[in-house]
Protein backbone atom coordinates (compact mmCIF):
# COMPACT_ATOMS: atom_id res chain seq x y z
CA UNK A 1 0.00 0.00 0.00
CA UNK A 2 2.87 2.34 0.83
CA UNK A 3 4.46 1.30 -2.35
CA UNK A 4 1.23 2.30 -4.35
CA UNK A 5 1.09 5.58 -2.70
CA UNK A 6 4.80 6.45 -2.97
CA UNK A 7 4.08 5.50 -6.68
CA UNK A 8 0.90 7.81 -6.85
CA UNK A 9 3.14 10.42 -5.85
CA UNK A 10 6.20 10.33 -7.46
CA UNK A 11 3.91 10.51 -11.11
CA UNK A 12 1.87 13.92 -9.40
CA UNK A 13 5.30 15.07 -8.84
CA UNK A 14 6.54 14.48 -12.05
CA UNK A 15 3.07 15.62 -13.86
CA UNK A 16 2.75 18.98 -12.39
CA UNK A 17 6.86 20.06 -13.28
CA UNK A 18 6.38 19.16 -17.03
CA UNK A 19 3.07 21.44 -16.62
CA UNK A 20 4.85 24.22 -15.06
CA UNK A 21 7.63 23.76 -17.96
CA UNK A 22 5.36 23.98 -20.57
CA UNK A 23 3.44 26.93 -19.52
CA UNK A 24 6.97 28.91 -18.97
CA UNK A 25 7.72 28.37 -22.76
CA UNK A 26 4.42 29.41 -24.14
CA UNK A 27 4.08 32.55 -22.35
CA UNK A 28 7.88 33.73 -23.44
CA UNK A 29 8.67 35.92 -26.21
CA UNK A 30 10.50 34.95 -28.99
CA UNK A 31 11.57 36.25 -32.71
CA UNK A 32 10.92 34.24 -35.82
CA UNK A 33 12.52 34.79 -38.91
CA UNK A 34 11.32 33.77 -42.26
CA UNK A 35 8.91 34.62 -45.09
CA UNK A 36 5.85 36.84 -44.17
CA UNK A 37 2.94 35.71 -46.75
CA UNK A 38 -0.34 35.06 -46.85
CA UNK A 39 -1.74 31.38 -46.16
CA UNK A 40 -4.59 31.52 -48.40
CA UNK A 41 -3.04 33.28 -51.80
CA UNK A 42 0.63 32.18 -51.43
CA UNK A 43 0.87 28.64 -49.61
CA UNK A 44 -3.07 27.42 -50.36
CA UNK A 45 -3.43 26.43 -46.82
CA UNK A 46 -6.88 28.09 -45.92
CA UNK A 47 -10.11 29.37 -47.18
CA UNK A 48 -9.53 32.82 -46.39
CA UNK A 49 -6.58 35.01 -46.37
CA UNK A 50 -4.62 34.88 -43.22
CA UNK A 51 -1.11 36.37 -42.28
CA UNK A 52 1.36 34.18 -41.30
CA UNK A 53 5.09 33.69 -41.06
CA UNK A 54 6.29 30.59 -42.46
CA UNK A 55 10.03 29.84 -40.47
CA UNK A 56 12.75 26.60 -41.51
CA UNK A 57 13.64 24.96 -38.57
CA UNK A 58 15.57 21.58 -38.76
CA UNK A 59 14.88 21.07 -42.49
CA UNK A 60 11.36 21.61 -41.81
CA UNK A 61 9.06 24.45 -42.69
CA UNK A 62 6.38 25.57 -39.58
CA UNK A 63 4.13 28.10 -40.25
CA UNK A 64 3.14 30.27 -37.38
CA UNK A 65 -0.51 32.42 -37.68
CA UNK A 66 -0.94 35.97 -36.76
CA UNK A 67 -3.30 36.96 -34.30
CA UNK A 68 -6.40 38.97 -35.56
CA UNK A 69 -4.90 42.59 -35.21
CA UNK A 70 -1.89 41.53 -36.29
CA UNK A 71 -3.47 39.81 -39.30
CA UNK A 72 -5.41 42.96 -40.15
CA UNK A 73 -2.30 45.56 -39.45
CA UNK A 74 -0.09 43.75 -41.53
CA UNK A 75 -1.88 41.54 -44.42
CA UNK A 76 -2.07 44.28 -46.99
CA UNK A 77 1.74 44.40 -47.38
CA UNK A 78 2.50 40.78 -48.13
CA UNK A 79 -1.26 39.23 -49.52
CA UNK A 80 0.05 39.60 -53.38
CA UNK A 81 3.73 39.31 -52.63
CA UNK A 82 5.65 37.38 -49.54
CA UNK A 83 8.06 39.49 -47.80
CA UNK A 84 11.46 38.19 -45.42
CA UNK A 85 10.68 39.60 -42.32
CA UNK A 86 11.22 39.13 -38.53
CA UNK A 87 7.89 38.62 -35.90
CA UNK A 88 8.70 39.13 -32.44
CA UNK A 89 5.77 38.01 -30.01
CA UNK A 90 4.15 35.43 -27.94
CA UNK A 91 3.69 31.80 -29.06
CA UNK A 92 0.59 29.47 -28.34
CA UNK A 93 -0.59 26.26 -29.90
CA UNK A 94 -3.89 24.95 -30.00
CA UNK A 95 -5.13 21.68 -32.04
CA UNK A 96 -2.20 21.64 -33.84
CA UNK A 97 -1.78 24.63 -34.91
CA UNK A 98 0.80 27.43 -33.60
CA UNK A 99 -0.06 31.13 -33.41
CA UNK A 100 1.82 34.58 -32.62
CA UNK A 101 0.64 37.68 -30.88
CA UNK A 102 2.80 39.69 -32.73
CA UNK A 103 4.64 42.68 -31.04
CA UNK A 104 6.74 43.79 -33.89
CA UNK A 105 6.77 42.82 -37.15
CA UNK A 106 10.27 44.30 -39.29
CA UNK A 107 10.38 43.26 -43.37
CA UNK A 108 13.85 43.23 -44.17
CA UNK A 109 13.18 43.63 -48.16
Amino acid sequence: MKAALGMVFGVAVVLALVVGVQAREEGKEVTLEGKITCAKCDLKETDKCMTVIKVEKDGKDIVYYFDTASHKKNHGKVCTEAKKGKVTGTVTEKDGKKTVKVTKVEFTE
